[in-house]
């Protein structure tokens, strides 16, 4: 099974140069990447995800109003019929500095299922990916 995700930038963010390398990366691992590009809403990314049968959706943000534009895609993912999909989220997620434990668990609440730091190369997603993909296969046979 080839892993599928939804990958882009929310919100106001602009940041594409990271958003491509981590297209390049996934894509290198061997996922099939649907790349909605920058400034995308949170409508784009489910439209996508449900349009394309995503796995998962991977958000990125770097300008730091991450926690704005997420508050709510959990919820808008269960209006679309997809509310088993995978979230991930990651890079400056917020404005100035803030415990990570405290992002962390802000994001984790809004139902994201993993959270990442600045910095966190794009291997450990993929293979949070392939384990929380192959739990939830586990959990549809049992």
């Amino acid at each position: 099974m080839k892993i599928r995700i939804v990958l882009g930038v929310i919100g106001d963010d602009c940041h594409s140069v990271g958003n491509k390398i981590l297209e390049i990366q996934f894509t290198d691992a061997g996922l099939q990447v649907i790349n909605i590009g920058v400034l995308c809403s949170q409508e784009e990314f489910v439209r996508a995800a449900v349009e394309s049968r995503a796995h998962a959706i991977i958000v990125s943000s770097l300008n730091g109003h991450g926690e704005l534009a997420c508050m709510g895609l959990r919820e808008k993912c269960v209006e679309y019929g997809v509310s088993n999909i995978l979230l991930y989220v990651g890079g400056n997620l917020v404005v100035g500095h803030q415990e990570w434990t405290y992002i962390r668990d802000k994001f984790t609440e809004m139902g994201f299922d993993r959270v990442y730091p600045p910095g966190t190369s794009a291997q450990v997603a993929i293979e949070h990916l392939k384990e929380d993909l192959q739990h939830f296969a586990e959990a549809s046979v049992s």
